[in-house]
């Protein structure tokens, strides 16, 4: 197994503290967003593996590309090709991620061939579909936790925007009543995504300075407001259940689930795919056409895993996703240590503690890559997760 060098994606909405605390260093005063570890071509992941005559570091993009039936194990070769399946990611967010859906995969696939086809640049800011894949997400805490998950009930979303008391909501207070709830949901997010700029402007201010007199239920708009101002995605967003999510709990993102991150630190994991369709809180493209073709428009509680344990002391967040498997390991002092080998790429990562994986131990925020069919044991004390395929 190989110690990993990672990238960290400076994004705007990212922590400035977070990820620097986990990791033990000082804080740069830029935002550290997003610690990424795998194989993506955007930031692969480092580590020292001979090659060439040499022991320099190598992407690990490069690395499984010299061998990939030795990296990845020959079933997951056979299913996803000569490439890791999965992305794994520390996500420390202190402003609200943009509004945004992922495609099932025949979507995206057609999505796709279909922007090839029409020789859209895979670069251009208007193009959606940036690879043929789709996009499962899940993002488990390690600190209290806030979100945006799927559609509320259209009675309760109307309600919350009654008690508002703005004059130009009513009209969607009124739909949202007025219509089964498929239909409702969607010509609300119609409604509001097709409105014009400096309307909606004035609505969103509207909207914001009543959530800030209210707080309470309203405060996440009013803080989502502070952050993007006039934005239809502050009203889209109080169509979607608030979840707020306790260390050791996550949230499943399928395919159709809007949904967006407000505020906290956590361990994310997800199809190794670009294809990401906003809804808003953004100044990039949004495609309303295709969002609405994408989006599933089913009202409903939403679903917070939490780990099921084995008697081997792995617990497990289930999830219907191929391309990856979560789980976390909580090794307690004087405990026993545990056979994680499987046939199947993996990677370690240590949130707490410092627990020893093979001959390696690793401090918080320090990663493995493990390649399929390779021995490895996990012992000390602390705290890993393990993100590996679903074989």
């Amino acid at each position: 197994m190989d110690r990993l060098s990672n990238t960290v994606r400076p994004y705007a909405w990212g922590s400035t503290t977070a990820i620097p605390e986990l990791l033990g260093t000082a804080p740069t005063g830029e935002p550290q967003a997003e610690l990424w570890m795998g194989a993506h071509p955007g930031a692969p992941s480092r580590l020292t593996r001979p090659g060439a005559g040499t022991r320099a570091e190598r992407p690990l993009t490069e690395v499984i590309a010299a061998d990939p039936e030795r990296e990845l194990g020959t079933e997951t070769l056979r299913r996803f090709g000569p490439r890791l399946p999965f992305l794994l990611k520390l996500l420390a967010a202190d402003a609200p991620l943009s509004l945004q859906v992922h495609p099932d995969p025949a979507q995206a696939r057609r999505g796709y061939a279909d922007e090839e086809r029409r020789g859209v640049p895979v670069d251009a800011p208007h193009r959606t579909y940036k690879d043929a894949g789709h996009k499962p997400e899940l993002i488990c805490a390690l600190t209290p936790f806030e979100g945006l998950c799927g559609f509320r009930r259209p009675t309760e979303a109307a309600a919350l925007m009654a008690a508002l008391g703005v004059d130009s909501l009513k009209p969607y207070v009124d739909l949202l009543g007025a219509h089964p709830e498929e239909a409702a949901l969607r010509e609300v997010l119609t409604a509001v995504l097709s409105a014009g700029p400096e309307d909606m402007a004035g609505t969103v201010a509207e909207a914001a300075e009543a959530a800030e007199r209210l707080a309470g239920a309203h405060a996440p708009y009013a803080r989502i407001a502070r952050h993007y101002p006039g934005d239809p995605g502050v009203i889209a967003a109080m169509l979607l259940n608030h979840v707020r999510l306790q260390p050791g709990e996550a949230m499943y993102l399928g395919a159709g689930v809007p949904h967006a991150y407000l505020g906290g630190l956590g361990v994310e994991i997800m199809a190794n795919s670009d294809n990401v369709l906003r809804c808003g809180l953004t100044p990039k493209h949004v495609d309303i056409p295709e969002l609405l073709d994408v989006v599933r428009f089913e009202a409903g509680e939403p679903a917070i895993l939490r780990p099921e344990a084995s008697p081997f002391g792995e617990e497990l967040y289930e999830t219907p996703a191929a391309e990856f498997r979560l789980s976390r390991h909580v090794l307690p002092p004087g405990g026993a240590s545990a056979d994680l080998t499987v046939s199947a790429p993996q990677i370690l990562l240590c949130t707490a503690g410092g627990p020893r994986a093979g001959e390696l131990t690793l401090a918080p925020g320090e990663s493995v890559f493990v390649p399929a069919d390779e021995p490895v044991e996990v012992s000390g004390t602390g705290t890993l997760f393990r993100a590996t395929v679903a074989v």
